[in-house]
């Protein structure tokens, strides 16, 4: 019984170019995620300023807002494999720009900024192919599975990143987690070379890129269940994720820790989304995706809650692990639904606006959050945008009971 389990949590690790993409993304995610815990301390010790953590945040998801739609349609044009090396590539080039700057003494709070305008950039090409690059890897059938394991790699890398970041940096500096997340674009980057993918139908340039667009903003707006996936994915994003920007300030000015407090504290979060995403790996498919989505948008907000009214490490942590279950779930489940219920030929553009939503509305929020936090405090921040998130979500309760019956 027990071994079945494991064998169904884990079906899309038995298809040979899963495996290689799992295993490039997962080194790749860890260095990933040492950047960006290193990238937020840094700047906050540059500027002892909240307001900044907000700054590179929106400098980050710009780009989402300007190029993501244009990416969903590159993802629809061209190979997919081919558009992921060249973003890789590119990240892997930015994160060595900064190790330099940083390790020269020569990096201000500008080169971070402008820095983190570029990452996001690659980003906004990048997510939607990486996204609907797993409907090329594995079948059909086993798309629910896989894209569950895809958010089990990416927490695999908010445990690891984080934790080892915050102890790299209080060790030697964060110049060596830049370094280390340069070379870990390695690993995925020689993973697609590797795999062996069968011809894979591209949309010729048939249509001008406006009515490629177009088509795949009224296919997201008509379809109804993808439309209030969307709306809530909105919420979550604005409200919900962007106060993880002020991590670095509440380790220093709630907690009166350091740099690896910081990575602690973001490492709590990826564990509490790690169990979260094992758990749909394992039960996503068995009909009741949209009781675990409404359960996730409940207590999200108020782990959220809970953690902002403690000040010991330990139960900040414990509140985290919850919160990061909380969010895994409700997302989990929606980059699921969505992908079932979109077509393959507009796959790409669908999660261009899936990248918009999510990643276009977190760098507003962090903007939001970062400017009140500087004025009226974390704590009081936390809990105002805490509280939006759990009256939107009574709201969807009472108002779209349909959402909760979804399988």
């Amino acid at each position: 019984m027990i071994s079945s389990q494991i064998k169904q949590t884990f079906t899309a690790l038995s298809y040979p170019n899963y495996r290689l993409w799992f295993i490039g993304q997962v080194v790749s995610l860890i260095g990933t995620w040492m950047q960006s815990t290193a990238q937020g301390y840094l700047i906050y010790e540059l500027t002892h300023s909240a307001a900044f953590l907000g700054y590179v945040s929106f400098a980050n998801g710009l780009p989402t807002w300007l190029f993501s739609l244009y990416g969903g349609v590159i993802a629809d044009r061209i190979p997919r494999r081919k558009m992921l090396i060249i973003t890789q590539a590119f990240m892997m080039v930015l994160a060595i720009t900064l190790a330099i700057l940083t390790f020269t003494g020569t990096v201000q709070p500008w080169h971070i900024i402008v820095l983190s305008f570029l990452l996001g950039t690659a980003n906004a090409f990048d997510t939607p192919s990486r996204q609907s690059f797993v409907s090329e890897l594995v079948d059909r059938k086993d798309m629910t599975n896989a894209i569950a394991l895809n958010s089990t790699m990416f927490n695999v890398g908010t445990v690891v990143g984080p934790a080892v970041a915050g102890m790299i940096y209080a060790w030697v500096g964060p110049g060596w987690c830049f370094t280390l997340n340069g070379i870990s674009f390695i690993a995925v980057i020689t993973a697609l070379v590797l795999m062996k993918l069968s011809g894979v139908l591209v949309n010729p340039a048939e249509k001008e890129t406006p009515k490629k667009l177009a088509d795949g903003l009224t296919f997201a707006w008509h379809n109804k269940t993808i439309r209030s996936l969307f709306m809530n994915l909105a919420v979550i994003g604005f409200f919900g994720f962007s106060l993880m920007a002020l991590l670095p300030a509440w380790a220093v000015n709630i907690l009166h820790g350091d740099a690896r407090t910081n990575g602690w504290l973001l490492s709590a979060r990826g564990v509490g989304s790690l169990i979260g995403a094992l758990m749909i790996a394992t039960v996503g498919s068995r009909g009741f995706r949209g009781k675990i989505w409404t359960v996730g948008y409940f207590l999200a907000p108020v782990f959220l809650l809970i953690f902002s009214a403690l000040r010991w490490l330990p139960a900040s942590l414990l509140a985290l692990v919850c919160a990061g279950w909380a969010f895994m779930a409700m997302l989990n489940i929606t980059n699921t639904l969505v992908q079932s219920h979109v077509s393959d030929e507009l796959r790409g553009r669908v999660m261009g606006i899936y990248a918009l939503v999510f990643m276009g509305g977190t760098p507003l929020g962090s903007l939001l959050a970062g400017w009140l936090a500087e004025r009226f405090g974390e704590p009081l921040t936390l809990s105002v945008f805490s509280g939006v998130v759990l009256v939107l979500a009574v709201v969807t309760f009472i108002r779209h009971p349909e959402m909760r019956k979804l399988s």
